[in-house]
């Protein structure tokens, strides 16, 4: 389908002769992503959809105590330090953002009054700025009004980088103006494509200005907000015990006309995978479970149960391996895994090829995951136009052994490979699950068929996903060899995920571990792509600088992509919920109800 082709049917939906869906069908069967689509029709000045989940009752409360469960443990509720998937989760149900996602794509408007369009304003054609109109009438959980004063200061907290917050990357090359109470201007320092970051989504989150005015910088992680959160969301805080549960009740004041539905939320941390989908599909316990990683062949049975439903929804998370090429064991500045030092073997590209091949990507996904995940070798797999051709994967112990003897690694007595002293052991962590335990042994035998002695670690989720800048064993600091984890795509466009290949988002002692690169690997030519990227307006010439960001580090084997993972959560059969891909799973918790 060629230019003049998509202009004619936008020019069709304008006219309301062709539906948003009709128009999003048609993109899909020629290989253009919803989620594309959908941003193809903002451009072009096509209001967005409403959000997906039609909404029945005619009053807020009266649904009584909605049962979830979380079985990665929250440890914070401050979303700007939410390093873990599971603390975006659960900030969000307090805190909101501008605007979220849905899961087609369209920028649903939350705390803003309308999404930007050129058409409204809001867009400037150069790309440089975007204003932002915010809904009126909005309060805080304490009764302080909502004003484009805390928006700006969210700006000023996230971009500070002595604030250490997760969120940097989103607001530190941005600057925000206060027009009136209820606007604000957000200028980019160069024509930005994908201006739908700062304040949108699981990085968007708006922090109340008299809260957390005090605690701005060094003093960020002493603010009361952290652990006790005032937002303006669906569900008032009540009790937080980290790593154990929270309990919120409903929002009186909640700015969107009869929601929420649920009087009480109660999220319960901790278990495991299995015991969680158990609670929800067999016993029916609780109302809903997250991330449901848990065997296929274990689910069916659980669903015979009927008591609930699994829902699975596309999204662009990625289940990965990465090989450290920083040394995990020896200190430098207080801090292991520094980029001041070399790993002793996995610094070899040679060593780290080998590993790729005793991967059987096509064994997990078909005896482990199932129907929620695909095997695939990139790390950008959704929207499909961001997705590299030339990354693919093979399974060949015999190959991999051949580039070791090449590369002159020789087995030992042991059986083990070395060379000048230096032997092919490694330390493989990931976060007790599992799947991810039957996927660690599934490598370590290949690997050990190639001369590789791999010793598995498994770490308690809670522990591994902290954001806890005194706990040794978190995935960011990366005191191993070999890590496992999925990172997830929170947005419809796949810059943000990419910024875990850059050089100035390096996790490390200065930034409390918080910088999005936990790999420490870095190369000059990823770096200047994504620079690039992000100011490049033409959505083609974008998607092949975002792929060749995903293709050196893939292609230098720091990134060993295992599976493009699916959204898997388990509701019961009368909870009606609203999940989207491209957000947090609560992104829209306030619409969820029980018929």
């Amino acid at each position: 389908m060629n230019e003049n082709e998509i202009r004619n049917l936008v020019a069709e939906v304008k006219q309301g002769t062709l539906s948003r869906r009709s128009f999003i069908r048609t993109m899909a069967a020629v290989g253009i992503a919803a989620p594309i689509a959908s941003q193809i029709l903002v451009w072009h000045d096509v209001a967005m959809a409403d959000a997906t989940l039609p909404y029945k009752p005619a009053k807020a409360g009266g649904g009584g105590t909605l049962k979830m469960l979380l079985w990665q443990a929250p440890t914070l509720l401050n979303p700007h330090f939410a390093l873990g998937t599971k603390d975006q989760i659960a900030s969000r149900i307090f805190f909101e953002p501008l605007a979220g996602w849905d899961k087609e794509g369209n920028l649903i408007p939350c705390l803003a009054a309308e999404a930007p369009t050129k058409a409204n304003g809001g867009l400037a054609a150069d790309g440089m700025s975007v204003i932002w109109k915010l809904k009126r009438g909005v309060t805080w959980h304490d009764g302080k009004p909502f004003t484009a004063d805390d928006v700006v200061f969210t700006w000023q907290y996230a971009a500070d980088l002595a604030t250490a917050a997760y969120t940097t990357g989103s607001y530190k090359d941005l600057k925000v103006e206060k027009i009136d109470d209820y606007t604000v201007k957000a200028i980019f320092r160069a024509p930005t494509p994908f201006w739908a970051d700062p304040f949108v989504g699981s990085v968007g989150m708006i922090l109340p200005k008299h809260h957390f005015g005090d605690y701005v910088g060094a003093k960020s992680r002493e603010a009361p907000g952290n652990l006790k959160p005032v937002g303006t969301g669906p569900y008032k805080f009540v009790e937080f015990k980290p790593g154990d549960m929270i309990r919120a009740e409903r929002n009186p004041d909640y700015h969107i006309k009869n929601q929420p539905h649920f009087d009480t939320v109660e999220v319960k941390g901790g278990g495991d995978a299995v015991s969680a989908a158990r609670a929800v599909l067999q016993t029916g316990e609780y109302d809903f479970a997250w991330n449901m990683q848990v065997e296929e062949e274990v689910l069916k049975r659980m669903e015979a149960g009927g008591k609930g439903k699994l829902d699975i929804t596309p999204s662009g998370n990625v289940e990965f391996i990465i090989l450290n090429t920083t040394d995990p064991w020896t200190e430098v500045d207080g801090e292991r895994s520094s980029v001041k030092t070399k790993h002793p073997t996995l610094s070899d590209p040679a060593v780290r090829r080998a590993i790729n091949l005793l991967i059987d990507r096509d064994s997990i996904q078909k005896f482990i995951y199932g129907r929620a995940a695909i095997a695939t070798a990139s790390f950008v797999n959704a929207p499909k136009q961001f997705k590299s051709p030339k990354l693919k994967y093979e399974f060949d112990i015999d190959k991999a052994n051949k580039i070791l003897d090449e590369a002159g690694w020789t087995r030992g007595a042991d059986g083990i490979r070395e060379k000048d002293g230096k032997k092919l052991k490694y330390v493989f962590q990931t976060s007790t699950n599992a799947p991810r335990q039957k996927t660690q042994a599934i490598i370590k035998q290949a690997c050990q068929k190639a001369g590789i002695d791999i010793e598995i670690k498994a770490v308690t989720a809670s522990v591994f996903f902290s954001s806890d800048v005194g706990n040794p064993d978190t995935y960011s600091k990366f005191y191993a060899d070999m890590e496992m984890y999925n990172t997830t795509q929170p947005q419809p466009d796949p810059e943000r995920l990419l910024n875990q290949c850059v050089s100035w988002e390096i996790a490390t002692k200065d930034n409390k571990w918080l910088g999005r690169n936990n790999s420490r690997y870095s190369d000059p030519e990823a770096d200047k792509a994504y620079k690039a990227a992000q100011n490049e307006l033409d959505p083609v010439k974008r998607a092949a600088l975002l792929m060749k960001v995903d293709e050196i580090f893939c292609e230098a084997n720091v990134f060993l992509p295992l599976l493009s993972r699916h959204v898997v959560n388990a509701g019961a059969n009368n909870l009606m919920i609203d999940i989207s891909g491209w957000d947090t799973i609560t992104w829209n918790l306030a619409a969820w109800y029980r018929t």
